[in-house]
Formats: C-alpha cells, sequence, structure tokens
C-alpha cells in the first residue's frame, strides 16, 4: 500500500508541475489542461495536485512497509 500511495503521490505532483509549466511557458503538455470544466482554472488544479501528491507523500510515509 505504501508504495502505491507514493507511486500516486508522484503522479500527482508531476501532473501538478506540468500543468504549471505549461501555464507558464505555453508548452503543449500534461493533463490539466485537457480537462474541459477546468477551463480558466488551470492554475489552481495544479496547486491542487501539488498539495495533494505531498499528502499522499505524507500518508505512505505514516505506512508501515509491507
Amino acid at each position: 500500500m505504501k508504495q502505491l500511495l507514493e507511486f500516486l503521490g508522484l503522479i500527482a505532483v508531476l501532473q501538478g508541475a506540468t500543468g504549471l509549466v505549461h501555464e507558464f511557458t505555453d508548452w503543449d503538455i500534461g493533463l490539466v489542461r485537457r480537462i474541459g470544466f477546468l477551463e480558466g482554472h488551470e492554475i489552481y488544479a495544479s496547486v491542487a495536485l501539488l498539495a495533494l501528491g505531498g499528502a499522499l507523500f505524507a500518508a505512505a510515509e505514516g505506512r508501515r512497509s509491507g
């Protein structure tokens, strides 16, 4: 379970970071920009993904191995 939480945390952090990179550099990367109902709120969604990733990493640290 710990490894799953770490993996999901990594995915969330990467998607949040690529969403912010897309907003500030206009590169064509990330999944946040492809979600229609987030139109105009991509920065907030990216920051929320970064926070979710941090929370998942913290939850993974609180779990026992195995």
